[in-house]
């Protein structure tokens, strides 16, 4: 019998704020259970963005098993083509999985065009096209079998975003209880994505006061990474005030705890209608989010807590209680969840995640990831190098993530280690030369 999939994915969480990574003093105990009993993938990277909405191109690879400059433009980000011709969408990860015998399902956040949808989901509810929204009116969509989608035909979703995609994942799970088919259930919160406006009563499981500051909080980013001035980096004052900053820790982690207890429930539906052992759940998140380290607010940067993400998997096939310290991607999940599936995953980019799931010294010898073209990086199994190339001038950042996981302490110009750095700078991904503007 072909596994389930119960797959949940968060806006923004980056991979440190889960309870189980021991990291930040955040609260997420269904998270944490699910590790327990699956694997956690500590080390998951997303591969990079040509746009300032990061979560758009890392979802279509997500989706697509393709790096996003091979993807049409209006898959990464816009809801319609212009001109009203249709997107170029590749074979995606629930179309393929409908191939092989699966009713696909559809909750919450879709960024990648409505043509790629379509061609994913057979069934849904509850859709918001787009890339943010207030969690208390998102514009959402029912399932439409023609896969249009007017935008006039949105209307303002019944209730707190992640109250509203939570229960329309449990409500379509326990729909399934006595189908024979297997079902794909993809519920993509919103949350903990600015706006920040958590419900009173998550927000007062967090008192701004008495939480710490990042050890790498900074009043204001060094120097110009080429990205200081998106409207992600202008949502707090400048220089950055310590008791905002707390502030907005507190708003996130509220969010995080609030969807945290839905994905609870969501699992929980799975084992109401009897298919805990016979389903692959997972959680992620598309990418993660600064909050006030190294001055940042955003995620358009090639620090860890931005371009590090939550994996978590559980189920048939899968180590119990590990976790992985080897290198992999979010979208390596595409492969995965085909082979699991027993379905054929050819022509994609990224690769399965089984054989490093399934053997501790496994994982890719390194990892790379950009922004636009004026940030990229390469990390391998402790090192990561970070290049930035803004108005013409260069500068590179070389950190050591064993010994300093905050990334306080730039090592570029020791000599001890120009070794390391020749290797990781031959690694760096090729990016389109800065434009001059």
């Amino acid at each position: 019998m072909k596994p389930n999939i119960v797959f949940t994915i968060a806006d923004d969480q980056r991979g440190s704020a889960l309870g189980c990574a021991d990291v930040e003093p955040v609260r997420t105990p269904c998270l944490d259970a699910l590790a327990a009993r699956g694997v956690r993938c500590a080390r998951a990277y997303h591969h990079g963005a040509s746009c300032g909405a990061v979560c758009a191109p890392s979802r279509a690879m997500l989706h697509t098993g393709l790096p996003h400059a091979q993807l049409d433009p209006d898959m990464v980000g816009p809801t319609y083509p212009a001109g009203g011709r249709r997107a170029n969408v590749p074979p995606t990860l629930c179309g393929k999985l409908q191939h092989a015998g699966y009713h696909c399902f559809a909750t919450g956040k879709w960024h990648n065009g409505v043509d790629a949808f379509h061609a994913s989901f057979n069934d849904g509810d509850n859709i918001f096209f787009g890339g943010m929204a207030d969690h208390w009116f998102t514009p959402v969509h029912a399932f439409d079998s023609t896969g249009r989608y007017p935008a006039d035909d949105a209307s303002p979703a019944d209730g707190f975003s992640t109250d509203v995609f939570g229960q329309t994942a449990v409500d379509f799970i326990h729909s399934r209880k006595d189908d024979d088919q297997p079902f794909v259930c993809y519920c993509a919160f919103t949350a903990p994505h600015d706006p920040r406006t958590p419900v009173d009563a998550w927000r007062r499981q967090y008192n701004p006061t008495k939480l710490p500051l990042p050890e790498n909080f900074m009043p204001a980013h060094p120097f110009d990474n080429g990205e200081l001035a998106i409207r992600d980096e202008r949502l707090l004052g400048h220089p950055r005030d310590p008791a905002e900053i707390r502030r907005g820790v507190a708003e996130y982690y509220a969010m995080i705890s609030h969807m945290d207890a839905w994905i609870g429930r969501i699992h929980q539906a799975v084992a109401d209608i009897g298919q805990l052992d016979n389903t692959i759940i997972i959680h992620t998140a598309d990418h993660g989010l600064a909050v006030g380290q190294h001055g940042l607010l955003g995620k358009q940067n090639m620090y860890e807590h931005s371009v590090r993400v939550p994996l978590l998997l559980a189920g048939p096939r899968l180590p119990h209680g590990a976790v992985r310290e080897g290198l992999c991607y979010q979208h390596d999940l595409h492969p995965t969840l085909l082979e699991l599936a027993d379905a054929p995953a050819a022509g994609v980019f990224f690769e399965s995640l089984l054989p490093m799931l399934n053997d501790a010294t496994r994982g890719r010898s390194h990892v790379t990831s950009h922004y636009y073209n004026v940030q990229r990086m390469a990390c391998d199994d402790r090192y990561k190098l970070i290049e930035y190339r803004v108005d013409g001038r260069l500068r590179e950042q070389l950190f050591d993530l064993a010994a300093d996981p905050w990334e306080m302490h730039d090592l570029i110009d020791n000599p001890a280690h120009a070794a390391r750095l020749g290797a990781l700078r031959s690694r760096l991904p090729d990016i389109a030369p800065q434009s001059a503007a």
